[in-house]
């Protein structure tokens, strides 16, 4: 399967426009041939929101206009996609990641990992395991942005059977290095794809950074938009390759297993609650 990460800009509370750009997109991509097309965190929405009253206006629930439009774009271009939307649930707001094929939703993820960053200062963390969706044959795994920092959640997928993560984000200044490296080495210590589409353009004075990237199992880069332009990232998953964790380098001597070789017996202290002060959420006012 074929991958287009879609490195580009928002439009801020408008989803109509975001929309449209989505299905200029998606046409676009196919004809390249991709099949899974794969747009930033909060496509549809923008991020910068400064109230939960602001950003829960333009929430929606999974089966809004926003995924049924997909749907449609997807069943005219035998497609998928994954783009990020503000969900809403009642009187809650999630920060969530959907899989959409031609024949409708697939799956969708709520953000575990909230920073104190636009408007995950007010949605509700999320309430959901991490769960891998098939489409196509494929094995995908959601992530959203910070969660991309926790290694545990990248581990967690690859043991459910991934065999790409994809990780829609909004990185501002200040995560290059998360970029740089961290994508790298979430594919290579679990022998997935990993694939981190960015967004650009500027939001209520936050500049976003792009430098999306597309890494294969040994963590090499496949493709990169080191800039803060539109562009496009594309890669190509082979599933044989991501479910042999087992490789001999040299018979005999040398054979790695970064599955098989765990000592989970020996992790407790990560499943152990901290106690720092969360800034901006805990401390006192």
């Amino acid at each position: 399967m074929q991958i287009s990460g879609i490195q580009t800009d928002v439009t801020l509370g408008d989803r109509a426009a975001n929309l449209r750009r989505m299905k200029a997109t998606v046409a676009r991509e196919v004809e390249q041939s991709s099949r899974l097309i794969v747009f930033p965190e909060c496509f549809t929405t923008g991020y910068c929101f400064d109230s939960l009253e602001e950003a829960i206006a333009v929430a929606e629930s999974v089966d809004g206009e926003s995924v049924s439009t997909a749907v449609e774009i997807c069943s005219k271009h035998d497609c998928f996609t994954v783009f990020g939307i503000l969900e809403r649930d009642g009187d809650r707001l999630f920060n969530t990641s959907v899989l959409v094929g031609p024949n409708g939703l697939i799956g969708s993820y709520r953000k575990i990992h909230l920073p104190y960053l636009g408007v995950d200062r007010f949605t509700t963390p999320g309430d959901r395991p991490f769960e891998v969706f098939e489409a196509d044959g494929v094995r995908i795994g959601m992530l959203i942005c910070y969660d991309g920092g926790f290694p545990e959640a990248s581990r967690v997928l690859a043991l459910k059977g991934a065999d790409v993560v994809v990780l829609p984000t909004n990185w501002p200044p200040g995560a290059e290095y998360m970029s740089t490296f961290s994508v790298n080495c979430r594919a290579m210590e679990n022998g997935i794809y990993f694939a981190a589409v960015n967004r650009v353009g500027t939001e209520r004075g936050f500049s976003f950074i792009g430098r999306s990237r597309i890494c294969d199992t040994v963590g090499a880069t496949m493709d990169a938009a080191d800039n803060t332009q539109e562009a496009v990232v594309r890669g190509t998953v082979d599933v044989a390759v991501a479910r042999e964790k087992r490789i001999v380098r040299v018979p005999g001597k040398h054979v790695i297993d970064r599955m098989a070789d765990r000592r989970p017996d020996m992790y407790g202290p990560i499943c152990e609650p901290h106690s720092l002060l969360r800034p901006g959420r805990d401390e006192p006012a």
